[in-house]
Protein backbone atom coordinates (compact mmCIF):
# COMPACT_ATOMS: atom_id res chain seq x y z
CA UNK A 1 0.00 0.00 0.00
CA UNK A 2 1.03 3.61 -0.33
CA UNK A 3 1.01 6.42 2.17
CA UNK A 4 0.76 9.75 0.44
CA UNK A 5 0.65 13.36 1.48
CA UNK A 6 -2.23 15.35 0.07
CA UNK A 7 -2.73 19.05 -0.16
CA UNK A 8 -4.18 21.26 2.57
CA UNK A 9 -7.47 19.38 2.45
CA UNK A 10 -8.44 15.75 2.13
CA UNK A 11 -11.78 15.03 0.55
CA UNK A 12 -13.96 12.04 1.42
CA UNK A 13 -16.98 11.55 -0.77
CA UNK A 14 -16.84 15.21 -1.76
CA UNK A 15 -16.48 16.49 1.82
CA UNK A 16 -13.51 18.70 2.58
CA UNK A 17 -11.69 17.39 5.63
CA UNK A 18 -9.14 20.09 6.13
CA UNK A 19 -10.35 20.43 9.70
CA UNK A 20 -9.31 16.81 10.29
CA UNK A 21 -6.10 16.47 8.35
CA UNK A 22 -4.84 20.04 8.51
CA UNK A 23 -1.99 21.01 6.24
CA UNK A 24 -0.46 17.53 6.39
CA UNK A 25 -3.45 15.65 5.03
CA UNK A 26 -3.56 12.00 4.05
CA UNK A 27 -4.43 10.73 0.60
CA UNK A 28 -6.65 7.74 1.22
CA UNK A 29 -7.89 4.80 -0.81
CA UNK A 30 -10.79 2.47 0.04
CA UNK A 31 -10.40 -0.56 2.25
CA UNK A 32 -8.91 0.44 5.57
CA UNK A 33 -9.91 0.97 9.14
CA UNK A 34 -11.39 4.42 9.75
CA UNK A 35 -10.10 4.22 13.27
CA UNK A 36 -6.74 5.21 11.78
CA UNK A 37 -7.42 8.90 11.78
CA UNK A 38 -5.15 11.94 11.39
CA UNK A 39 -5.48 13.08 14.99
CA UNK A 40 -3.13 15.18 16.99
CA UNK A 41 -0.36 17.42 15.79
CA UNK A 42 3.33 18.04 16.01
CA UNK A 43 3.19 18.03 19.80
CA UNK A 44 1.50 14.97 21.18
CA UNK A 45 -0.47 13.17 18.43
CA UNK A 46 -2.29 10.66 20.70
CA UNK A 47 0.57 9.78 22.90
CA UNK A 48 0.91 6.36 24.51
CA UNK A 49 -0.73 5.71 27.84
CA UNK A 50 2.09 3.36 28.65
CA UNK A 51 5.51 3.39 27.00
CA UNK A 52 7.55 0.26 26.73
CA UNK A 53 11.31 0.71 26.95
CA UNK A 54 13.31 -2.37 26.07
CA UNK A 55 12.53 -5.05 28.64
CA UNK A 56 11.07 -2.50 31.04
CA UNK A 57 7.34 -1.86 30.93
CA UNK A 58 6.57 1.51 32.42
CA UNK A 59 3.44 1.82 34.43
CA UNK A 60 0.57 3.62 32.73
CA UNK A 61 -0.05 7.12 33.91
CA UNK A 62 -2.22 7.63 36.96
CA UNK A 63 -5.86 8.01 35.99
CA UNK A 64 -8.42 9.50 38.32
CA UNK A 65 -12.16 9.87 37.78
CA UNK A 66 -11.49 12.38 35.01
CA UNK A 67 -9.64 11.31 31.88
CA UNK A 68 -6.60 13.24 30.80
CA UNK A 69 -7.57 16.31 28.71
CA UNK A 70 -5.84 14.87 25.64
CA UNK A 71 -7.82 11.64 25.93
CA UNK A 72 -11.09 13.58 26.14
CA UNK A 73 -10.17 15.55 23.03
CA UNK A 74 -9.32 12.38 21.14
CA UNK A 75 -12.57 10.71 22.12
CA UNK A 76 -14.55 13.77 20.98
CA UNK A 77 -12.76 13.88 17.62
CA UNK A 78 -13.35 10.18 16.96
CA UNK A 79 -17.01 10.37 17.86
CA UNK A 80 -17.51 13.32 15.49
CA UNK A 81 -15.60 11.59 12.73
CA UNK A 82 -17.47 8.30 12.97
CA UNK A 83 -20.84 9.87 13.62
CA UNK A 84 -20.80 12.78 11.18
CA UNK A 85 -17.99 12.60 8.63
CA UNK A 86 -17.99 8.99 7.46
CA UNK A 87 -21.24 7.83 5.91
CA UNK A 88 -20.11 4.68 4.07
CA UNK A 89 -17.01 2.57 3.52
CA UNK A 90 -16.42 4.21 0.13
CA UNK A 91 -15.64 7.47 1.97
CA UNK A 92 -12.42 5.90 3.24
CA UNK A 93 -9.38 6.61 1.14
CA UNK A 94 -6.51 4.50 2.46
CA UNK A 95 -5.66 0.84 3.12
CA UNK A 96 -2.71 1.33 5.48
CA UNK A 97 -4.06 -1.01 8.15
CA UNK A 98 -4.80 -3.97 5.87
CA UNK A 99 -3.95 -7.29 7.54
CA UNK A 100 -2.95 -10.35 5.56
CA UNK A 101 -5.73 -12.93 5.60
CA UNK A 102 -6.21 -16.45 4.40
CA UNK A 103 -9.06 -17.38 2.06
CA UNK A 104 -12.36 -16.79 3.88
CA UNK A 105 -14.15 -20.07 4.71
CA UNK A 106 -17.48 -20.59 3.01
CA UNK A 107 -19.54 -20.47 6.22
CA UNK A 108 -18.10 -17.03 7.06
CA UNK A 109 -18.74 -15.74 3.54
CA UNK A 110 -22.37 -16.84 3.86
CA UNK A 111 -22.71 -15.20 7.26
CA UNK A 112 -21.38 -11.90 5.89
CA UNK A 113 -23.79 -12.02 2.96
CA UNK A 114 -26.71 -12.04 5.41
CA UNK A 115 -25.69 -8.72 7.00
CA UNK A 116 -27.94 -5.76 6.14
CA UNK A 117 -26.63 -3.52 3.37
CA UNK A 118 -26.46 -0.33 5.46
CA UNK A 119 -24.49 -2.09 8.18
CA UNK A 120 -22.10 -3.54 5.60
CA UNK A 121 -21.64 -0.17 3.85
CA UNK A 122 -20.62 1.46 7.13
CA UNK A 123 -18.09 -1.25 7.95
CA UNK A 124 -14.60 0.23 8.15
CA UNK A 125 -12.55 -2.70 9.45
CA UNK A 126 -9.09 -3.56 8.17
CA UNK A 127 -9.62 -7.30 7.91
CA UNK A 128 -11.69 -10.22 9.12
CA UNK A 129 -10.97 -11.21 12.72
CA UNK A 130 -13.13 -14.30 13.18
CA UNK A 131 -11.44 -17.27 14.89
CA UNK A 132 -12.56 -20.90 14.94
CA UNK A 133 -14.80 -23.01 17.19
CA UNK A 134 -17.48 -20.41 17.93
CA UNK A 135 -20.67 -22.37 18.65
CA UNK A 136 -22.38 -21.23 21.89
CA UNK A 137 -19.54 -18.79 22.71
CA UNK A 138 -19.93 -15.37 24.30
CA UNK A 139 -17.94 -12.86 22.24
CA UNK A 140 -17.03 -9.21 22.80
CA UNK A 141 -16.04 -6.99 19.85
CA UNK A 142 -13.86 -4.02 20.82
CA UNK A 143 -14.60 -1.08 18.51
CA UNK A 144 -17.58 -2.77 16.84
CA UNK A 145 -18.67 0.19 14.70
CA UNK A 146 -21.88 -0.40 12.78
CA UNK A 147 -21.90 -4.05 13.82
CA UNK A 148 -20.98 -5.99 10.70
CA UNK A 149 -18.66 -8.44 12.44
CA UNK A 150 -21.05 -8.74 15.38
CA UNK A 151 -23.94 -9.76 13.14
CA UNK A 152 -21.76 -12.25 11.27
CA UNK A 153 -20.57 -13.71 14.58
CA UNK A 154 -24.10 -13.81 16.00
CA UNK A 155 -24.99 -16.36 13.30
CA UNK A 156 -21.90 -18.42 14.01
CA UNK A 157 -22.35 -18.63 17.79
CA UNK A 158 -26.03 -19.57 17.41
CA UNK A 159 -28.98 -18.80 19.67
CA UNK A 160 -27.23 -20.17 22.77
CA UNK A 161 -24.25 -17.89 22.21
CA UNK A 162 -24.09 -14.11 22.50
CA UNK A 163 -22.18 -11.24 20.88
CA UNK A 164 -21.61 -7.82 22.44
CA UNK A 165 -20.24 -4.89 20.49
CA UNK A 166 -18.81 -1.83 22.23
CA UNK A 167 -17.93 1.39 20.42
CA UNK A 168 -17.20 4.95 21.54
CA UNK A 169 -19.13 6.53 18.65
CA UNK A 170 -22.80 6.89 19.45
CA UNK A 171 -23.83 7.27 15.82
CA UNK A 172 -22.26 3.94 14.91
CA UNK A 173 -23.91 2.21 17.85
CA UNK A 174 -27.28 3.61 16.80
CA UNK A 175 -26.87 2.18 13.29
CA UNK A 176 -25.96 -1.21 14.75
CA UNK A 177 -28.93 -1.27 17.12
CA UNK A 178 -31.31 -0.28 14.34
CA UNK A 179 -31.00 -3.66 12.64
CA UNK A 180 -31.12 -6.10 15.56
CA UNK A 181 -34.71 -7.11 14.73
CA UNK A 182 -33.93 -7.45 11.03
CA UNK A 183 -31.05 -9.86 11.61
CA UNK A 184 -32.74 -11.94 14.29
CA UNK A 185 -35.72 -12.49 12.01
CA UNK A 186 -33.43 -13.37 9.11
CA UNK A 187 -31.55 -15.90 11.25
CA UNK A 188 -34.75 -17.35 12.71
CA UNK A 189 -33.72 -16.54 16.30
CA UNK A 190 -36.56 -16.14 18.78
CA UNK A 191 -34.52 -14.05 21.22
CA UNK A 192 -31.82 -11.53 20.18
CA UNK A 193 -28.30 -12.81 20.82
CA UNK A 194 -26.49 -9.56 20.07
CA UNK A 195 -26.12 -6.38 22.15
CA UNK A 196 -24.50 -3.04 21.38
CA UNK A 197 -23.01 -0.73 24.01
CA UNK A 198 -21.81 2.87 23.81
CA UNK A 199 -18.55 2.99 25.76
CA UNK A 200 -14.76 2.95 25.81
CA UNK A 201 -12.71 -0.20 25.35
CA UNK A 202 -10.25 0.80 28.08
CA UNK A 203 -13.20 1.31 30.47
CA UNK A 204 -15.20 -1.89 30.06
CA UNK A 205 -16.18 -1.86 33.73
CA UNK A 206 -17.92 1.49 33.33
CA UNK A 207 -19.84 -0.04 30.42
CA UNK A 208 -21.16 -2.73 32.75
CA UNK A 209 -19.05 -5.64 31.47
CA UNK A 210 -18.42 -8.08 34.32
CA UNK A 211 -15.42 -10.17 35.30
CA UNK A 212 -14.84 -13.42 33.41
CA UNK A 213 -17.95 -13.04 31.25
CA UNK A 214 -16.63 -13.73 27.72
CA UNK A 215 -15.08 -16.70 25.93
CA UNK A 216 -13.55 -14.65 23.10
CA UNK A 217 -12.69 -10.98 22.56
CA UNK A 218 -11.86 -9.65 19.10
CA UNK A 219 -10.32 -6.35 17.96
CA UNK A 220 -9.40 -5.02 14.54
CA UNK A 221 -6.75 -2.28 14.33
CA UNK A 222 -8.25 -0.49 17.33
CA UNK A 223 -5.89 -1.09 20.26
CA UNK A 224 -3.20 0.59 18.15
CA UNK A 225 -4.97 3.94 18.52
CA UNK A 226 -5.99 3.82 22.16
CA UNK A 227 -3.94 6.18 24.36
CA UNK A 228 -3.52 3.59 27.16
CA UNK A 229 -2.84 0.19 25.60
CA UNK A 230 -1.94 -1.43 28.90
CA UNK A 231 -5.32 -0.49 30.37
CA UNK A 232 -7.09 -2.07 27.39
CA UNK A 233 -5.25 -5.37 27.85
CA UNK A 234 -5.89 -5.30 31.60
CA UNK A 235 -9.60 -4.90 30.95
CA UNK A 236 -9.55 -7.66 28.35
CA UNK A 237 -7.85 -9.99 30.82
CA UNK A 238 -10.40 -9.13 33.50
CA UNK A 239 -13.49 -9.88 31.43
CA UNK A 240 -12.17 -13.02 29.70
CA UNK A 241 -13.08 -16.38 31.19
CA UNK A 242 -10.24 -18.73 32.10
CA UNK A 243 -9.31 -20.45 28.86
CA UNK A 244 -10.59 -17.43 26.94
CA UNK A 245 -8.87 -15.71 24.03
CA UNK A 246 -8.16 -12.27 22.61
CA UNK A 247 -7.96 -12.66 18.81
CA UNK A 248 -6.86 -9.37 17.29
CA UNK A 249 -5.04 -7.60 14.47
CA UNK A 250 -2.95 -4.45 14.77
CA UNK A 251 0.11 -2.59 13.45
CA UNK A 252 3.58 -3.17 14.93
CA UNK A 253 6.98 -1.51 14.53
CA UNK A 254 10.36 -3.15 14.00
CA UNK A 255 11.91 -1.01 16.74
CA UNK A 256 10.95 1.29 19.57
CA UNK A 257 9.56 4.40 17.91
CA UNK A 258 11.43 7.68 18.40
CA UNK A 259 9.56 10.82 19.37
CA UNK A 260 9.61 12.17 15.81
CA UNK A 261 7.52 9.23 14.59
CA UNK A 262 5.25 9.01 17.64
CA UNK A 263 4.22 12.65 17.25
CA UNK A 264 4.02 12.84 13.45
CA UNK A 265 0.48 13.71 12.37
CA UNK A 266 0.39 11.74 9.12
CA UNK A 267 2.11 8.69 10.59
CA UNK A 268 -0.29 8.61 13.51
CA UNK A 269 -3.23 8.97 11.16
CA UNK A 270 -1.92 6.06 9.12
CA UNK A 271 -1.77 3.76 12.19
CA UNK A 272 2.02 3.94 12.30
CA UNK A 273 2.77 6.64 14.87
CA UNK A 274 1.05 4.68 17.64
CA UNK A 275 2.44 1.28 16.67
CA UNK A 276 3.87 -0.87 19.43
CA UNK A 277 7.36 -2.35 19.08
CA UNK A 278 6.49 -5.97 18.30
CA UNK A 279 8.68 -7.45 21.07
CA UNK A 280 6.98 -5.24 23.64
CA UNK A 281 3.63 -6.94 22.97
CA UNK A 282 4.93 -10.12 24.63
CA UNK A 283 6.37 -8.17 27.58
CA UNK A 284 3.14 -6.29 28.18
CA UNK A 285 0.87 -9.33 27.65
CA UNK A 286 2.81 -11.59 29.99
CA UNK A 287 3.08 -8.85 32.62
CA UNK A 288 -0.71 -8.72 32.69
CA UNK A 289 -0.99 -12.53 32.87
CA UNK A 290 -1.58 -13.75 29.32
CA UNK A 291 0.26 -16.66 27.75
CA UNK A 292 2.92 -15.57 25.23
CA UNK A 293 1.35 -14.11 22.05
CA UNK A 294 0.80 -16.57 19.21
CA UNK A 295 1.41 -15.13 15.75
CA UNK A 296 -1.24 -16.01 13.16
CA UNK A 297 -0.70 -13.85 10.04
CA UNK A 298 1.49 -10.90 9.07
CA UNK A 299 1.85 -8.52 6.15
CA UNK A 300 4.48 -5.84 5.57
CA UNK A 301 3.36 -2.22 5.27
CA UNK A 302 5.18 -0.36 2.52
CA UNK A 303 5.66 3.40 2.33
CA UNK A 304 6.21 5.14 -0.99
CA UNK A 305 6.59 8.77 -0.03
CA UNK A 306 9.96 10.48 0.31
CA UNK A 307 8.98 12.74 3.21
CA UNK A 308 7.42 9.90 5.19
CA UNK A 309 10.38 7.63 4.42
CA UNK A 310 12.73 10.28 5.76
CA UNK A 311 10.82 10.45 9.05
CA UNK A 312 10.58 6.66 9.38
CA UNK A 313 14.25 6.04 8.65
CA UNK A 314 15.18 2.44 9.40
CA UNK A 315 11.90 1.60 11.08
CA UNK A 316 9.58 -0.87 9.36
CA UNK A 317 5.92 -1.63 10.04
CA UNK A 318 3.81 -4.76 9.77
CA UNK A 319 0.12 -5.63 10.13
CA UNK A 320 -0.20 -8.77 12.22
CA UNK A 321 -2.85 -10.94 13.83
CA UNK A 322 -2.11 -12.50 17.23
CA UNK A 323 -3.89 -14.80 19.66
CA UNK A 324 -3.60 -14.18 23.41
CA UNK A 325 -4.94 -16.85 25.80
CA UNK A 326 -5.82 -16.49 29.47
CA UNK A 327 -5.07 -19.70 31.36
CA UNK A 328 -5.05 -20.67 35.01
CA UNK A 329 -1.57 -21.12 36.43
CA UNK A 330 -1.93 -24.68 37.72
CA UNK A 331 0.20 -27.76 37.14
CA UNK A 332 3.41 -27.43 35.09
CA UNK A 333 2.77 -27.92 31.38
CA UNK A 334 4.49 -30.74 29.49
CA UNK A 335 5.22 -31.36 25.86
CA UNK A 336 2.52 -33.59 24.41
CA UNK A 337 1.38 -35.32 21.27
CA UNK A 338 -2.03 -34.34 19.99
CA UNK A 339 -4.49 -35.51 17.37
CA UNK A 340 -7.07 -33.16 15.89
CA UNK A 341 -10.44 -34.92 15.94
CA UNK A 342 -11.75 -32.77 13.09
CA UNK A 343 -15.25 -31.40 12.81
CA UNK A 344 -14.88 -27.71 13.69
CA UNK A 345 -17.23 -25.78 11.41
CA UNK A 346 -15.31 -24.53 8.40
CA UNK A 347 -12.20 -26.44 9.47
CA UNK A 348 -13.39 -30.04 9.51
CA UNK A 349 -10.31 -31.59 7.92
CA UNK A 350 -7.62 -29.07 8.82
CA UNK A 351 -7.19 -26.42 11.50
CA UNK A 352 -4.55 -23.74 10.86
CA UNK A 353 -4.12 -22.71 14.48
CA UNK A 354 -1.35 -20.16 13.94
CA UNK A 355 1.77 -19.55 11.86
CA UNK A 356 3.53 -22.54 13.44
CA UNK A 357 0.89 -25.21 13.91
CA UNK A 358 -1.46 -26.73 11.37
CA UNK A 359 -3.46 -29.71 12.59
CA UNK A 360 -4.85 -32.21 10.09
CA UNK A 361 -7.62 -34.58 11.10
CA UNK A 362 -6.21 -37.83 12.49
CA UNK A 363 -2.55 -36.78 12.32
CA UNK A 364 -0.26 -36.96 15.37
CA UNK A 365 1.50 -33.65 16.06
CA UNK A 366 4.08 -33.06 18.78
CA UNK A 367 3.52 -29.71 20.49
CA UNK A 368 5.42 -27.62 23.05
CA UNK A 369 4.32 -27.05 26.63
CA UNK A 370 2.43 -23.80 25.99
CA UNK A 371 0.53 -25.14 22.99
CA UNK A 372 -0.41 -28.28 24.93
CA UNK A 373 -1.69 -26.16 27.84
CA UNK A 374 -3.78 -23.98 25.53
CA UNK A 375 -5.36 -26.89 23.68
CA UNK A 376 -6.07 -28.70 26.96
CA UNK A 377 -7.57 -25.74 28.83
CA UNK A 378 -9.40 -23.70 26.19
CA UNK A 379 -12.53 -24.15 24.09
CA UNK A 380 -10.47 -26.40 21.77
CA UNK A 381 -10.08 -29.15 24.40
CA UNK A 382 -12.95 -31.28 23.09
CA UNK A 383 -11.51 -31.18 19.58
CA UNK A 384 -8.18 -32.82 20.42
CA UNK A 385 -6.89 -36.06 21.84
CA UNK A 386 -3.94 -35.05 24.04
CA UNK A 387 -1.50 -37.57 25.52
CA UNK A 388 2.08 -37.67 26.84
CA UNK A 389 4.84 -38.05 24.24
CA UNK A 390 5.62 -41.67 23.47
CA UNK A 391 2.19 -43.07 24.26
CA UNK A 392 0.78 -45.11 21.39
CA UNK A 393 -2.15 -43.43 19.70
CA UNK A 394 -4.66 -44.79 17.20
CA UNK A 395 -4.38 -42.70 14.04
CA UNK A 396 -4.82 -43.04 10.31
CA UNK A 397 -2.51 -40.12 9.55
CA UNK A 398 1.19 -39.46 9.87
CA UNK A 399 3.27 -37.88 12.61
CA UNK A 400 4.72 -34.38 12.77
CA UNK A 401 7.46 -33.66 15.31
CA UNK A 402 8.07 -30.20 16.76
CA UNK A 403 11.31 -28.47 15.85
CA UNK A 404 12.00 -25.41 17.98
CA UNK A 405 13.96 -23.69 15.22
CA UNK A 406 10.86 -23.64 13.03
CA UNK A 407 8.71 -21.73 15.51
CA UNK A 408 8.09 -18.18 14.26
CA UNK A 409 7.32 -15.37 16.71
CA UNK A 410 8.62 -12.42 14.65
CA UNK A 411 5.83 -10.95 12.46
CA UNK A 412 8.42 -9.39 10.14
CA UNK A 413 10.00 -12.78 9.50
CA UNK A 414 6.58 -14.31 8.81
CA UNK A 415 5.61 -11.48 6.46
CA UNK A 416 8.86 -11.81 4.53
CA UNK A 417 8.47 -15.59 4.21
CA UNK A 418 4.90 -15.14 3.01
CA UNK A 419 5.97 -12.56 0.44
CA UNK A 420 8.76 -14.87 -0.79
CA UNK A 421 6.33 -17.75 -1.11
CA UNK A 422 3.88 -15.62 -3.07
CA UNK A 423 6.66 -14.45 -5.40
CA UNK A 424 7.45 -18.08 -6.24
CA UNK A 425 3.85 -18.82 -7.17
CA UNK A 426 2.77 -18.81 -10.84
CA UNK A 427 0.86 -15.57 -11.62
CA UNK A 428 -2.38 -17.41 -12.32
CA UNK A 429 -2.47 -19.09 -8.89
CA UNK A 430 -0.56 -16.60 -6.73
CA UNK A 431 -3.68 -15.50 -4.90
CA UNK A 432 -4.41 -18.94 -3.56
CA UNK A 433 -1.25 -21.01 -3.63
CA UNK A 434 -0.55 -20.49 0.04
CA UNK A 435 -3.95 -21.54 1.28
CA UNK A 436 -2.75 -24.51 3.29
CA UNK A 437 0.82 -23.46 4.09
CA UNK A 438 1.78 -22.76 7.68
CA UNK A 439 3.44 -19.48 6.86
CA UNK A 440 0.47 -17.84 5.21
Amino acid sequence: MTLGLAGPEVRRGGTALGRWAGSGGISRTPGRDPACLPWGGASGALGLGSRLRGAQVLESRDRGDMAAPRDAEIWKDVQTYYGQVLKKAADLQTNACVTSTRPVPKHIQEALQNVHEEVALRYYGCGLVIPECLENCWILDLGSGSGRDCYALSQLVGEKGHVTGIDMTEGQVEVAKKYIGYHMEKYGFQVPNVTFIHGYIEKLGEAGIKNESYDIIISNCVINLVPDKQEVLKEVYRVLKHGGELYFSDVYASLELPEEIRTHKVLWGECLGGALYWKDLAILAQKIGFCPPRLVTASLITVQNKEVERVIGNCRFVSATFRLFKLLKTEPAKRCQVIYNGGITGHKKELIFDANFTFKEGEIVEVDEETAAILKNSRFAQDFLITPIGEKLPTCGGCSALESKDVITDPFKLAEESDNMMSRCPPDVASGCCGTKKSC
